[in-house]
């Protein structure tokens, strides 16, 4: 039998792994929101041998953006995004559809990596999650980590998998929406956790959104504060300490994580489960979907 992965794993663990012959897909999640091509340019110049890209846009997200050149986006119900925001999320429908295009089946373990400080693989993490499937790791340290390691890279397209049939189960995740937010404003059972850098929360910069600030309560913790310098997570004491310290006694389960678009916040859900603080809901829509309706109100500072 081998050991099934649901936080992280390590290099070492992760060749032990695919050594073994076991049902395994590693995904490399490689993004630039500033340039939307690059992480798959990055996957095809180095990546780990065997992976397949997951591209934040076209299989992490639903249809967003701009009309494509044959006019506007007509989208089916499966289609219809389940979040809001710059990156709503696909409906679990059309999410399964890509894994099993991809060849993933339901008795694999998955690992996700990027090259961004893991911001971007968390999102995959979470989702595969969200339908029903537990073994999926974050590789910790990333390609940073397995390239200064010594371990061997694969560039260019890797062979096609054989599709498969992967199939939706019950969601191991929570997911709130906007309007569960909106309406745990100030009530106890919703702790609020902006994972947004923070001169962003403050409202002092917008890069990205046209309204700056944060939802009125909400707490902040920058993702980037997961990790130590060498981009691997903290050791699960640390961060169970400076969770409980954020919180000042308020209930982990209470617990909402947002970011700007449903990306960045994965970071903070699964520091809480490391850190041995249990599962907690995220608001995928984030900033992004709470800021497109001026009557909710904005915090700064």
């Amino acid at each position: 039998m081998h050991m099934h992965y649901t936080t992280l794993i390590s290099i070492p663990e992760l060749q032990v792994l695919a050594s073994s012959g076991a049902p395994l897909m590693v995904f490399d999640c490689s993004f630039d929101l500033t340039a939307p091509a690059a992480g798959e340019q990055q996957y095809l110049a180095e990546h780990i041998p065997g992976a397949v890209y997951a591209h934040l846009d076209n299989a992490l997200s639903a249809r967003h953006g701009a009309p494509g050149a044959s006019g506007t986006i007509v989208a089916t119900d499966a289609d219809t995004p389940a979040s809001g925001g710059r990156h709503p999320l696909p409906s679990r429908e059309r999410f399964s559809t890509w894994l099993s295009s991809v060849g993933f089946s339901n008795d694999m373990q998955a690992v996700v990596y990027d090259r961004n400080g893991s911001s971007f693989c968390g999102r995959l993490w979470w989702m595969l999650q969200w339908l029903g499937h537990g073994n999926v790791a974050v590789l910790d340290g990333g390609l940073q980590a397995w390239t200064a390691s010594g371990a061997p890279l694969a560039h260019g397209n890797e062979p096609a998998h054989f599709q498969s049939l992967f199939r939706v189960g019950e969601s191991l995740r929570t997911l709130a929406t906007v309007d569960d937010v909106l309406q745990g404003l100030g009530q106890r059972h919703q702790t609020i956790i902006d994972a947004r850098a923070t001169p962003r929360y403050r409202g002092e910069v917008e890069p990205l959104d046209p309204v700056a600030g944060h939802i009125p309560g909400a707490l902040n913790r920058p993702f980037s504060d997961n990790f130590g310098p060498d981009g691997r997570f903290k050791s699960p004491e640390v961060l169970r300490t400076e969770f409980l310290t954020l919180l000042a006694g308020r209930d982990p389960a209470s617990v909402v994580h947002h970011c700007g678009s449903g990306v960045t916040a994965n970071p903070n859900v699964l520091a809480m489960e490391r850190a041995g603080l249990g599962k907690t809901t995220l608001f995928a829509g984030s900033w992004s979907e709470w800021c497109s309706d001026p009557a909710r109100p904005v915090e700064r500072g």
